[in-house]
């Protein structure tokens, strides 16, 4: 089994890379978040690789990074999820996000990754919460500092599940944010609910 290449993208496009090692060209599919980290055509690149063999394909998955790989395992090990879709998953939230929703239980999170519905997400929930429990991932801390886009997410999740029409709590969060991107999840959810009340 492939497990490791280094070599040069002599290709790149969206989930995917073409990567020459010492001139043999490997298909290499890939997430969004490795696909954007890679360089251009001509520049090295060294990943690590996922090999999927099944009676009818040989395929590899690379990524930069142990986390995501780690987690596309953990996402094709899941009853229904094959390698296309735990690409998509991992295109569609940062790994550590991704962690963060699962160990949270935030199914509406997941439903926003394209290719998610509502019972896979509760999979992806029951089947992973234990073992990303375990696992040491900075997924941020609840008190500290958040991205404005991960705050956002975080925000529009709780308001929604408030009850909150999507569109509505999307508007409130335009104004909240635009004047506390840096304040805390707490106070910019209390401002968005007084928003919301006007």
């Amino acid at each position: 089994m492939i497990g490791f290449l280094r070599g040069v993208v002599l290709e790149k496009a969206p989930e995917r890379l073409l990567i020459d090692v010492q001139g043999v060209g490997y298909e290499v599919r890939v997430p969004l978040s490795t696909f954007y980290q890679v360089s251009e055509p001509g520049a090295a690149v060294a990943l690590r690789i996922h090999t999927h063999v099944r009676e009818d394909a040989f395929q590899l998955f690379g990524f930069l990074t142990a986390l995501e790989q780690q987690v596309f395992e953990y996402l094709i090990g899941i009853s229904g999820i094959g390698p296309k879709l735990a690409i998509a998953v991992l295109s569609g939230i940062e790994p550590t996000d991704l962690v963060g929703a699962v160990q949270r239980g935030d199914v509406s999170r997941l439903t926003r990754v394209p290719g998610v519905g509502k019972k896979t997400a509760e999979r992806i929930v029951l089947e992973l919460k234990d073992r990303l429990a375990r696992m040491d991932v900075p997924v941020g801390d609840q008190t500290g500092p958040v991205t404005t886009s991960r705050l956002r997410d975080d925000l529009l999740s709780a308001l929604v599940n408030l009850g909150y029409h999507r569109t509505a709590a999307d508007k409130a969060l335009d104004t909240v944010l635009a004047a506390l991107s840096d304040a805390p999840f707490e106070q910019a959810l209390r401002a968005a609910l007084r928003e919301l009340m006007k």
